[in-house]
């Protein structure tokens, strides 16, 4: 079985690029997406959605940032990983991240293949890709 990524992230190309990407790369499927903090924290905390996997941009639609899904995923299951993929992602922004619980940090502008790598890894353990 597939694992399934949710996507937290408010620009629609980035976020079409991506999952196209998570499809072809590392056989992991989408399982839904949000452009706003609001939404992303209200489809992960809804216990019939499934989720192993979700990739949040910190800047998003205005009134909320990732910031604020990564506090709310502070109680996450074990099994589920959350990564930052951001255009910030300066030492201290890095360091703020994982101390609110991320699993990893990437830079949009260079990062982008080792958050896919990342994936696949992720996808490997599970025993897919």
């Amino acid at each position: 079985m597939a694992l399934k990524a949710f996507l937290v992230e408010d620009q629609p190309a980035i976020r079409d690029s991506l999952v196209e990407a998570l499809r072809e790369i590392t056989g992991i499927e989408p399982a839904g997406w949000a452009a706003s903090e609001k939404a992303a924290k209200a489809w992960l905390h809804d216990p019939g959605h499934h989720w192993d996997i979700a990739i949040v941009d910190l800047v998003l639609e205005p009134g909320g940032s990732g910031f604020g899904v990564l506090q709310a995923l502070r109680d996450r299951l074990p099994t589920q990983k959350v990564v930052v993929l951001t255009a910030t992602a300066n030492p201290q922004v890095r360091r703020h991240c994982e101390a609110m619980g991320a699993d990893g940090v990437f830079d949009k502008g260079m990062e982008t293949e080792a958050l896919l790598d990342y994936c696949v890894k992720l996808a490997r353990a599970a025993g897919g890709h």
